[in-house]
Parts: structure tokens; C-alpha cells; sequence
């Protein structure tokens, strides 16, 4: 499926297991993801795609706050608890999205639960699913999920069997080989990798001697993750033979170009959005293409894995 461009230009345009995105930018799940307002709002802002929030097929309340703290140097801590309004809410809110590039991330605790969800949402305007395989904060969801390989195996069968729409997988660091998830991903049916997720950590206040978030654990986004999924793109695209999206500390069109030369064929934002509004997205794109240029690349793919030539 093709998402509509606002404007033509080939240098940035890339092919990511078969979606044609005008760039390589997406919202990373999690963020501003619920509201087709605010999608709309993203695409008119330059943005590739767009990520919603985890969807489960029932609605989730999550956790009571605090559920984020905002740490030093640009990194965040949160356990939001994958609050989101359900599947056949969710889908009346996007039932009318006519040009946004929207990819679906999907969460549940068993193979059972992912076909209800894919029946309210494969028939709508959307460019395939993102699979929660890592969130490591919510209990049989997400991380736990990821830390069973033949879990891992059975969910991407399932999502694959009811769908011809393209399935990404959400890798993060958990319990088990990051290569080895990617592998029984891949090898399940997945079409593309997005890595990584937020990394399982935790704050102390140290008057009131208690943890910060109300959930006590949460997950470390931000510029502090950045070397960490840099290399966990470069490997698993090594290892690999599906496109990488690269998720972790992305704030400037140099941290994008780093983690294509990785591997990564798209990259996700959130974090920087706190810090630069929804800007950044037209910022990155046109510093990324002025690099082209520079360098003498035609288009994005020629970038994408240079540093794996040495």
C-alpha cells in the first residue's frame, strides 16, 4: 500500500517491507499515538509514517501517576501501563483517516488475542502492524511476551495468518538473545524489525526514600539508549534479511543518519518531540537530505547499511 505524499521527493522516498514512505521519519509508539487529529496534524508536518499506541482488544486503564519522570541530559523514564481505548474504539477514531500513513502496534498476552483486534482494523486506511513484542513494564504483555521464543513464534503466525498486510516486529532487551528474538521473529513470517524498545529501569527519590514512578519499574527512552540501539540495529541487520527500523535517542538528523548507516531503513521519534515539538520531523528530513547531497548518494537506500562494508 502506497501512503500519499504531499510532496514528491525521490532522494528521501524509501520502501520499508513493502510500505512506500515519502520519508524515512515515523512517530514511535506511545506518543500523540491515539487521535486522528493529531495524526493529521503529524503528516502535515513532514512526517513518514506514524505508530499508534499499543492497541489490545480490550481498553486498558494503565497505571495511576506519577507515570513518567523526565531525567537528565534528554532521556525520560515511564510506565504508562499501555493505556489505550481498545480496539473497536480505537477504530472508529481512524475509520475515516483518508491520506495519513498509519501502522497499527498491537499488544496482547496470548495468540488469542490478536485476531479480534486485526478483524476491527484490516479493512481501514492503515499500512500494516507493528507487534508489541518488548514493552517491559506490564506484566504478560510486551517484554514477557518477547522472552518466550516460541510465544514469539506462535504470535507472528497468528498476526500473519489473519492479515496481508505487512507485520513489524518490536524487538527490545529482555531475557533472551535480542539476535535470537529476531531470528524467531523473521522466521515466523515478520517483515521488518523495529529496534529497540525502552530499556527496563528505575528512580529513587531520595527525601521520601520511594521509587519515582508509580509502577516502580519503567522504561529508559531517550539520548542515554541511543549507543545501545545503535548497536542493536547494526546486528540484527546483519543478521537478518527483513528491513530495520531504528528506535532510541533519535533528537537530530546526525543521530538518523548514524543509525542508517547501521542498518536502519526508517527511524522513530518520540522522545525529541518533548524537547523540539513536532518540528522535528521536517528539521531531520532536510538535514538527512542535505547529507545525500553532500556525500553524492542519489536516494536513502545507498546510505542505508555503509557502515557494514568494513
Amino acid at each position: 500500500m502506497k501512503a500519499a505524499r504531499r510532496e514528491d521527493d525521490r532522494m528521501l522516498s524509501i520502501n520499508v517491507a513493502g510500505m512506500e514512505l515519502r520519508n524515512p521519519t515515523m512517530l514511535a509508539s506511545g506518543f500523540l499515538g491515539i487521535s486522528q487529529a493529531i495524526f493529521n496534524r503529524l503528516y502535515n508536518a513532514d512526517i513518514g509514517a506514524i505508530v499508534s499506541k499499543s492497541i489490545s482488544d480490550e481498553p486498558i486503564k494503565g497505571y495511576d501517576n506519577p507515570t513518567a519522570v523526565c531525567l537528565e541530559g534528554g532521556s525520560y523514564l515511564n510506565a504508562v501501563g499501555l493505556t489505550n481505548p481498545g480496539a473497536e474504539a480505537f477504530s472508529r477514531e481512524i475509520r475515516h483517516n483518508e491520506f495519513v500513513p498509519i501502522i497499527v502496534s498491537l499488544v496482547g498476552s496470548s495468540c488469542q488475542d490478536f485476531p479480534p483486534i486485526i478483524n476491527k482494523l484490516d479493512e481501514l486506511n492503515i499500512l500494516g502492524y507493528e507487534v508489541n513484542l518488548s514493552c517491559p513494564h506490564v506484566a504478560k504483555m510486551g517484554m514477557e511476551v518477547g522472552d518466550d521464543l516460541d510465544m514469539v513464534t506462535s504470535v507472528v503466525k497468528t498476526v500473519k495468518s489473519h492479515t496481508i498486510k505487512p507485520v513489524i516486529v518490536k524487538v527490545g532487551i529482555g531475557n533472551v538473545g535480542l539476535l535470537d528474538l529476531a531470528r524467531a521473529a523473521c522466521d515466523a513470517g515478520a517483515n521488518a524489525i523495529t529496534a529497540i524498545n525502552t530499556i527496563r529501569a528505575m528512580c529513587i527519590n531520595i527525601e521520601s526514600a520511594l521509587p519515582v514512578l508509580s509502577n516502580r519499574i519503567g522504561g529508559l527512552s531517550g539520548k542515554s539508549v541511543k549507543p545501545i540501539a545503535i548497536r542493536c540495529v547494526y546486528e540484527i541487520s546483519k543478521t537478518v534479511g527483513v528491513p530495520v527500523i531504528g528506535c532510541g535517542g533519535i533528537f537530530s538528523w546526525e543521530d538518523a543518519v548514524e543509525f542508517m548507516l547501521a542498518g536502519a531503513s526508517a527511524i522513530q521519534l518520540s522522545s525529541v518531540i518533548g524537547h523540539d515539538g513536532i518540528g522535528t520531523f521536517r528539521k531531520i528530513n532536510l538535514g538527512v537530505k542535505k547529507y545525500l547531497e553532500r556525500k553524492g548518494l542519489k536516494n536513502l537506500s545507498e546510505l542505508v547499511g555503509l557502515a557494514h562494508r568494513f
